[in-house]
């Protein structure tokens, strides 16, 4: 089946439009159905509310929300697997790959993954995408915080590299992504707010400014 993944930085800012309506080309359906997941129960009324108002201007008209932290019925989650996009929103993401994971949801979104779905992923939803989410912790002055204590930090491996969202372009960051580049498996792809990127099958594209980070080394795309 096809792999087709969208990895957002963060912001609700303009630019974004760029990253809603390659999501959308993804989805061959003439009506789009959407599957909002939040990290947390607290609040997440009103980011759907404001998620279904942004992506019903990309031609999404079905929409539904699923709780990690909360109980769900299997029809509500069978329904909620049967959407063209799952969205993963931002938020901590040691708290969202514990609750993923305790909830019995972290294989079934591999597994809607392998038959064909569409995920989506903004900033800590797109870290958990990837093979694990140690980038969560990095860098030190600017990392989420492991209150919930998660040791297993492998992520869904839904694509072959790390992702760090909310990049700045200083020396402080490059060279603390530079060094944990050192000693891992796969690079780091490293987007500012606003960009993002596109997996469709074997190709990645890049929206926005792009840095990757392998073995030490930085290079600007």
């Amino acid at each position: 089946m096809s792999k087709k993944y969208v990895l957002y930085s963060g912001g609700q800012m303009d630019e974004n439009r760029y990253i809603h309506q390659h999501l959308a080309e993804l989805v061959e359906e003439s009506r789009k159905s959407f599957t909002y997941v939040p990290y947390c129960y607290d609040q997440s009324d009103v980011f759907f509310r404001k998620a279904v108002r942004r992506y019903q201007r990309f031609g999404f008209d079905q929409f539904q929300i699923l709780h990690l932290d909360r109980p769900s019925t299997k029809d509500h989650v069978k329904h909620c697997l049967s959407a063209d996009v799952i969205y993963l929103a931002g938020g901590n993401t040691f708290y969202m790959l514990h609750h993923l994971k305790k909830s019995g949801l972290f294989g079934m979104f591999q597994e809607y993954s392998r038959r064909g779905g569409i995920l989506a992923g903004l900033s800590a939803g797109a870290i958990i995408m990837t093979p694990r989410i140690d980038l969560a912790g990095t860098p030190e002055y600017d990392a989420d915080d492991n209150e919930i204590g998660l040791r297993n930090l492998r992520g869904l491996n839904l694509v072959d590299f790390e992702f760090f969202p909310h990049f700045r372009n200083s020396k402080r960051f490059i060279d603390s992504l530079s060094k944990y580049s050192l000693t891992r498996k796969n690079p780091v792809y490293a987007l500012k707010d606003g960009g993002g990127v596109i997996v469709n099958e074997r190709r990645k594209t890049f929206i926005g400014d792009a840095w990757i980070f392998w073995k030490g080394d930085c290079t600007r795309l």
